[in-house]
Order: C-alpha cells, then structure tokens, then sequence
C-alpha cells in the first residue's frame, strides 16, 4: 500500500515537472515571437519611410485649417518645408514653431496625414482689429497720418502685430479702419474690455480713439469729438448716450459744436468755440 502511493507521488512530480518545461517553452516562444514582430514593424515602418509613396513633392499637399483673413498661398509659402520632403522627416513642431514667428499666427498645430500622404496645418490667426498710432503719427494740426512702417496693428486682446510684417504677407489683405493713438502699454490693460464692449454696443461709428491722456479718452465719432474722461465700467452708458444723440447733427448749429463733454452720460455738456473779442476800430 505504501508502496503504491509513493508510486503514484512520483508520477503526479515528473508530469508536473513536464507541464513546467512545456510552459517555459511556450513563454519563451512568445517572447521570441514578440522580439520578432517589433523588429519587423520597425524594420517595416524604415522601410515604408523610404518609399517614393510617403513623400509631400508640393505645396497642395499640405492643407491648411482655420484661417480667416491670411490667404492659403500664403501660410503655404511660408512653411520651412523642402521639396520633396519624406513625410516621416518632417518635424511638426519645428514648423509650427517657425510659421509663428513669419506671420500673425495665435497657434498652430501640424500634424502627418498617411493617406494620402500629406500635412495637416490648424492655424489661430491673430486678426488685426485697430492700427495702434503713436503721438508722432497725429500732427499738430488734427488729423491722422497715414499708417508708415513704423506703425503697428493691434488684435482684440491688446496685442500689438508689426504692420510691415502684416502687409508683406499679401498685398490685399486690408487694414482695419480702427485707429488707436497712444502708449500701447497704458491702455493694453483696458483695451480687451474695451473693444468688446464697443463692438458689442450700440452701432456707432468710430473711427478713432485718441487714449494719449489716460485722464481723457477721445472718440472721434460722426457726431464729431467725445471726451468721456478715464475709461471706466461706465463706458457702455456713454456708448448709449452717444446712441441717444445721434439727432444732434440735424441741428443747424451741429458744425459749430468742437466736442461733447460725456464724463457724466446722465448729464451731457455742448463745448462750443469761445467767442473772439472783437476789436473796434475808431472813427478817423
């Protein structure tokens, strides 16, 4: 009986020590098919890199996404991209880096496309709303200069877009009409707000802001003229009474008015020129 049981135990050992052999053997197949695999998907995707297939041999390969006012041609053009180019060897980072610094561009984003072999470019514009003008550019006389090359482009949220770099992209790209005097950096702060709230109000044509004395900002309106004092959270309220007065210009004294006191929009005051003393001459 003891016999019999020791027997059986050994038995029951070697197929055990048989299964663990064989599951070894199956682990470590798969390890070496797993080993196999990789290196042909590796040795496959080299492969299928050099291939004349996976090549972008021109500009309409890549397509363009998202823009607004820059013409396609153009975002095309400036793409740091030889060609023919492997599709595998193009660094989409390094292009989105550089398409920033050529153009007014918030953010890019390039990505490969495998069929058909192509670039994918997603471009944020920054769109001009306003050409931002020193106190150089307004001569003594009134008036705007025409925008030089000296003059930049400003975008809804206070940033400020070089013009020469903005025209040399495309000849028709068109300016804003939106002019904006001043030191860029003591309105930046406001201006976001700002501009929301003017193209956001009533339909009032402005066509310039005149922010060089902070204590007094000046729209140049149809109306003419409107001091509104420090720009504040009343700012809409002096938009509504602009809004409210449009029936001024009827008035057949509208040409002598020389500007519209809204620092209190509940209370508007008229400046009208100071009469000139007049001189009499006496009798020979």
């Amino acid at each position: 009986m003891t016999s019999s049981i020791a027997s059986v135990s050994r038995t029951e050992l070697a197929q055990r020590r048989q299964k663990l052999r064989q599951r070894r053997r199956v682990k470590l197949m798969q390890a070496s098919w797993r080993v196999v695999a990789v290196c042909g998907l590796t040795a496959g995707v080299i492969w299928a890199a050099t291939l004349p297939t996976w090549v972008i041999r021109r500009p309409e390969q890549v397509r363009i996404e998202g823009n607004r006012f820059i013409p396609v041609r153009t975002l095309r053009s400036l793409l740091p991209i030889p060609y023919p180019q492997s599709l595998f060897r193009v660094e989409p980072q390094a292009i989105a880096r550089e398409l920033q610094t050529r153009a007014p561009i918030a953010d890019v984003t390039v990505s490969r496309q495998l069929f058909p072999p192509g670039l994918i470019v997603q471009v944020k514009e920054r769109l001009p709303v306003a050409i931002a003008l020193s106190s150089d550019d307004r001569p003594p006389s009134g008036g705007i200069k025409s925008a030089t090359a000296k003059s930049s482009l400003l975008d809804e949220n206070g940033m400020l877009i070089p013009l020469q770099s903005y025209t040399s992209l495309d000849q028709s790209l068109k300016l804003p009409s939106l002019k904006v005097i001043g030191n860029p950096e003591s309105y930046r702060a406001s201006w976001s707000k700002l501009y929301r709230e003017l193209i956001q109000g009533p339909p009032i044509n402005v066509s310039e802001l005149d922010w060089r004395n902070p204590a007094n900002l000046i729209l140049k309106t149809e109306l003419g003229l409107i001091h509104l004092g420090p720009y504040s959270a009343q700012f809409p309220s002096q938009l509504k009474a602009i809004d409210r007065m449009r029936k001024l210009s009827a008035h057949p004294r509208f040409s002598q008015i020389s500007y519209i006191d809204l620092r209190n929009p509940d209370a508007p005051m008229i400046q009208m020129p100071k009469p000139q003393n007049l001189v009499k001459s006496g009798n020979p």
